[in-house]
């Protein structure tokens, strides 16, 4: 099995707009990563906001990770649960789906978002830049 890595899509959306932080998502990371059904809409809706086809969007989205991974029962259970302790962050359901993922699988995440740098949640948290 390979190590498995969560992306956010922060994360995601560095990668597709070449953004700074990108290459500190090497080949190496991205041979494993997911992303939440969830974060895979997020990052579709703020490309087709900008302009991005829709079904170009989706491609370009999946086209960065091994396999996006299903919104379960047990993941909306943890992001619901996370709101406690990450309310004072600011994170949006989006967010805490990610971390959600992350928790579940027992993986580390990536992102882009600077607030997520002092959360303790119990997954290795890597901000990208």
């Amino acid at each position: 099995m390979k190590n498995e890595v969560v992306l956010d899509a922060s994360a995601v959306l560095a990668l597709i707009q070449h953004e700074r932080g990108e290459e500190k998502l090497t080949d190496e990371i991205l041979d494993g990563a997911v992303i939440s059904t969830v974060n895979l809409a997020e990052v579709q809706s703020k490309l087709v906001k900008n302009g991005y086809d829709p079904d170009e969007a989706w491609e370009d989205a999946l086209s960065l990770v091994t396999a996006p991974e299903p919104f379960t029962s047990e993941q909306a259970k943890i992001a619901g649960s996370l709101i406690a302790r990450t309310q004072s962050f600011g994170l949006s359901l989006g967010d805490r789906s990610c971390l959600a993922l992350a928790i579940a699988l027992k993986a580390p995440v990536y992102t882009t978002e600077q607030a997520w740098r002092n959360l303790k949640v119990g997954v290795p948290i890597h901000v990208i830049r």
